[in-house]
């Protein structure tokens, strides 16, 4: 009977350890950020990772669009961030977006592809406490010379190269 009880008493504080750990509402957004060495808007074999780019998520709420959360970061020697998120943003619409490139060579940001939506809640039926955001890129003021090259052998009519 004291085996039952114990058994019992360890499922109960099993059980509200995490209902604790699921309401702390912190989740992780990762992402990358790349130099689009050829000016044409995705990731080729030419593109080159970005160390030390500053990227910002940006909560607004649905309804009114006043920021709501705001939390920045950096991308490491492989162009990867993570940005620690605190708290549940279910009714708000989360973006994360670069700011700053340290490349003097690869600064221009692609206009329309500045952003990235990211889901901030814990309440969307994703039980993984991490969200990926799509790439993020800058790009070079003149595509690099081999972007012809990369273009056609992925099939592609290559666009104005000087």
């Amino acid at each position: 009977m004291a085996k039952v009880v114990l058994l019992l008493s360890a499922l109960c504080i099993l059980a509200f350890a995490n209902f604790a750990q699921c309401h702390d509402h912190v989740l992780n957004v990762e992402g990358s950020v790349y130099c689009d060495t050829c000016r044409v808007q995705f990731e080729t074999r030419l593109s080159e990772y970005i160390e030390g780019a500053t990227v910002r998520l940006v909560c607004k709420d649905i309804e009114t669009e006043k920021e709501t959360y705001t939390v920045e970061g950096v991308t490491d020697k492989n162009g990867k961030y993570t940005l620690k998120v605190e708290g549940d943003h279910e009714n708000s619409l989360c973006d994360v977006g670069i700011v700053k490139s340290p490349r003097e060579d690869c600064k221009d940001p692609a206009i329309g592809f500045e952003n990235s939506r990211v889901v901030c809640s814990g309440n969307v039926g994703m039980h993984n406490p991490t969200r990926f955001a799509n790439p993020l890129f800058f790009m070079k003021s003149e595509s690099l010379p081999g972007c012809k090259d990369v273009l056609d052998e992925l099939g592609l009519f290559p666009l104005d190269f000087n």
